[in-house]
Formats: structure tokens, C-alpha cells, sequence
């Protein structure tokens, strides 16, 4: 029985395996948070509840069909909380966290599902890598904890209460999943700029990416302060289209809402939400305001920004800020009758250019033909819709308060759109196609007439 079942297992691609890794995730995940402890007496729970609830956490989406403050006893908290770190960490790195404990030997294929999980392309030093990522999350997240426990204590009756929700907001915000148990998001904090600041910093954290995060422990920490820090190109892109996109969003949201959200508003309540609500796209999924108050340009910006999600090698989805830059780029040098596309003194493989694209527009056809069906089998408007196909994509957890209220149909929908936010295009594009064939045969090249 085990030697076929390795048989099969090593006929699967490493895409496949991580595919069928995180499945197995969302079924143990459910079987967890169906427990008995981890369930409040009286509380609504069903098994399309519990599917999708455990896809949300496992995605670190934070689209929820039941109210988590009201569903989940402390045990089942902390539960959520534990599902919340594979999913936003990764399967492998906290698999292979496990695996060093138990002292097992990281071969090659462990390390090709490594490459895939964390969307590496060099396989020296992936071992490293998982360390350094696990224990630097680990640690912003004991320290975003800290900060807020101590802070809310002054909000809620007993140490314990106020330490649970600083604990549960620093790991659901750095893990950028999006779930609460305030009841209420951040609405409560509207006006709390200390805690939104705090929020936005763990946001951004867990969002830009974890090479940039191991890259700026090490300038931190560099001998030679006075000399030049090899930055990665890598790092360089991701950390400019990530706080692009931020301020971009930011100074848009303002712009789009000064004449109508924000008329009764302070300039520094304005300048708050527009910051807040930018910074949240990126893949947060807390908002401090009900977000369908909103105007459709801003609410469609809002999509727009989801969509493209946060950076690749995170704990976010979307198609990522990378893909979005080398669009970009290459549009840039195509339109100047370049061939090759060049930015920070390199010059970027074609290779990367070619899945950005494919990325690009598989994640435009898979949300294109999501929001038509949720069209003909939903009673919702078209923006509420965008936006809710935008947010699960992107595994960002905004919604226009329509998730509850979806189909059956409609939240499998939604449940599909959070799963290949996580596993990402490029490996939901490989679950068909398995190992990679070597091509024999080539046919005579022939033009076509293109534009």
C-alpha cells in the first residue's frame, strides 16, 4: 500500500503536490475547527460553514460566512489562529520546521516543493531560508502581540481578554488574513491611529515579502555600515510597485471620496481611511469603515488593487506586485521598440516576462468568468460582486457584506477563487499539466499578423 502510494505520489509534480498539500490543509483544518471545543454552544455551523471558513483561514483570506467572535470558543481562537500560521507562513516552511525537529533528512524533493511553495528559483539555501522566515514572522508577531495586548488593556475588562485580541490581531494582521474577533474589524478603532499605525506596519510586513524582510535584517545588521548593501533586484522592484501601489492607492481613495465619504471628515480622519483602506488592499482584509459606504470608482480602484495583491513569496495572494511591475515594464519597452526590458542596470529573462503575462491574463479570465457566474446565480449588484471576486482572488477578505448572503453555489465559487489566490496561478495552471515534458520536436516558425 505505501510503496504504490509513493509511486503515485512521485509521479506528481512538485505544483501538484503542493496543490494536494494545501487540500490536505483545508480538510484538517475543518476537522479542527469542528471540534466540539472550538464550537460556542447554539452556534451556526454547518459543513459548507466549516469548508469555507477553513479555506478562508488556510488562504489567510478572512471571507467569513458566520461571525467569528460569536462561533469560536478561546480554544477554537487559538485553533483558527494555528491555521492561520500554516496558511500565511506557508505548508512547507512550518513542514519543514516539523521535519528538522524530527530530524529528518531535507532531500531533493523536499526541496523542489519548497521552491514551489515560496516561488524560488534556486534551490541552494532553501533550508535557510525557511528558518529565517519562520522565525522572523514569528518574532513580529510576538512583538505586534506585545504592543497591542498592552494597549488594550485599557479597552477590555481583564489582562487575559485584552492580550487574547492583541495576540489574535497581530497574527491575523502579519499573516494578512483578515479575520477578526472584535465582531466589528477595526470599525472600533476608527479613530485609534495608534492602532491602525500598528496594523499597517504588521500589514506591510507580512505583504512585502519575506527575501526583502531576510535582505533588510541583513543591511540592519551589516559589519561595514558606510558600505553599499547588495540589495537584490528582486527586492528592489517588489519593494518599489509595493509602496507605489500604497501611496497610489492611497492619494486616489482621497481624491475619489474628498467630495462625498470624506466631506463631514478631518483632513487626518481622510488622510486615516484612505491610508488604512490602501494599505489593507495590499492583502490585509481589516477595514476601518463599512467599505460598501464607498462610491463605485473607489470601491472598483479598491478591486483593481486586490486583484494585484501583494508581493510573490508572501503571505498574500493576486497575481503579485512583480507580475503587475513587469507588465508594466514591459509595455514601457515594447511601446519604445525595445526587445528586452531593463531596469535597475539588469535586464530581466524573458522567461519572467512571459509568466507575468500568462499570470496576467489567466487571472483576468479565471475573475472574468467568476463574477459571470456569480451574476447569473447571485442576487447581488454587479460592484458588490467585482468586488467580492477581487477580494477572495486576492485572498484580501474585503466585502461589501454580501459573502453570508451567497449561494451555495456562489460560496464554493468563492471557495475555488481563495484556493488558487494561495496556491497561486502558475501552480493551479501546472495541476494539469504535471512534470514538465522536454520538447523533441519543433515545427517552422511562421508570422502572423498581430494589432
Amino acid at each position: 500500500m505505501w510503496s504504490n502510494l509513493k509511486r503515485n505520489l512521485n509521479k506528481l509534480s512538485p505544483a501538484q503536490l503542493i496543490v494536494s498539500y494545501y487540500l490536505i490543509a483545508v480538510v484538517v483544518a475543518m476537522s479542527l475547527l469542528s471540534m466540539p471545543v472550538a464550537i460556542q454552544p447554539g452556534a451556526k455551523w454547518s459543513f459548507l460553514d466549516a469548508l469555507f471558513t477553513a479555506a478562508s483561514a488556510v488562504s489567510v483570506t478572512g471571507l467569513t460566512v458566520v461571525p467569528t467572535s460569536e462561533t469560536f470558543t478561546v480554544p477554537g481562537i487559538f485553533i483558527l489562529m494555528f491555521v492561520l500560521q500554516f496558511g500565511g507562513i506557508g505548508i512547507m516552511t512550518l513542514g519543514t520546521f516539523f521535519w528538522l525537529i524530527l530530524r529528518k533528512k531535507i532531500g531533493l524533493t523536499e526541496r523542489r516543493l519548497i521552491m514551489t511553495d515560496q516561488n524560488q528559483t534556486n534551490m541552494s539555501g532553501l533550508v535557510k531560508l525557511l528558518k529565517e522566515i519562520l522565525v522572523i514572522i514569528v518574532l513580529i508577531e510576538i512583538l505586534g502581540s506585545i504592543i497591542l495586548g498592552v494597549y488594550f488593556l485599557k479597552f477590555f475588562p481583564t489582562w487575559q481578554e485584552a492580550f487574547l485580541q492583541g495576540m489574535f490581531a497581530s497574527v491575523s494582521a502579519t499573516t494578512n488574513a483578515g479575520f477578526d474577533i472584535t465582531g466589528a474589524s477595526l470599525i472600533p478603532f476608527a479613530n485609534d491611529y495608534f492602532v491602525q499605525s500598528i496594523n499597517i506596519v504588521l500589514l506591510t510586513l507580512g505583504a512585502i515579502g519575506f527575501p526583502v524582510l531576510i535582505e533588510l535584517k541583513g543591511f540592519l545588521l551589516r559589519r561595514n555600515k558606510k558600505a553599499a548593501f547588495p540589495f537584490s533586484l528582486y527586492t528592489k522592484l517588489t519593494t518599489l510597485t509595493f509602496f507605489g501601489l500604497l501611496l497610489f492607492g492611497a492619494i486616489a481613495i482621497f481624491s475619489f471620496e474628498i467630495n462625498l465619504f470624506f466631506a463631514d471628515k478631518t483632513w487626518h480622519e481622510a488622510f486615516f481611511y484612505s491610508l488604512f483602506q490602501s494599505a489593507t488592499t495590499r492583502n490585509g482584509g481589516l477595514a476601518t469603515m463599512d467599505i460598501s459606504d464607498f462610491s463605485d470608482p473607489t470601491l472598483l480602484l479598491m478591486s483593481a488593487l486586490m486583484f494585484i495583491g501583494a508581493s510573490p513569496s508572501s503571505v498574500g495572494g493576486g497575481i503579485r506586485t512583480t507580475t503587475f511591475a513587469l507588465n508594466l515594464l514591459f509595455l514601457y519597452h515594447f511601446a519604445r521598440g525595445r526587445r528586452s526590458v531593463k531596469i535597475f542596470k539588469r535586464e530581466l529573462h524573458p522567461e519572467d516576462v512571459i509568466k507575468a503575462l500568462v499570470v496576467s491574463i489567466m487571472a483576468v479570465l479565471i475573475c472574468f468568468f467568476a463574477v459571470i457566474i456569480l451574476m447569473m446565480s447571485e442576487n447581488q449588484p454587479l460592484m458588490a460582486i467585482i468586488f467580492e471576486v477581487a477580494s477572495a482572488f486576492g485572498t484580501t477578505g474585503l466585502s461589501m457584506g454580501i459573502t453570508s448572503e451567497l449561494s451555495p453555489f456562489g460560496k464554493i465559487v468563492i471557495i475555488i477563487l481563495m484556493f488558487i489566490g494561495r496556491v497561486g496561478v502558475i501552480s493551479f495552471l501546472l495541476i494539469i499539466g504535471g512534470k514538465t515534458p522536454k520538447e523533441s520536436i519543433h515545427y517552422p516558425k511562421e508570422r502572423v499578423i498581430i494589432g
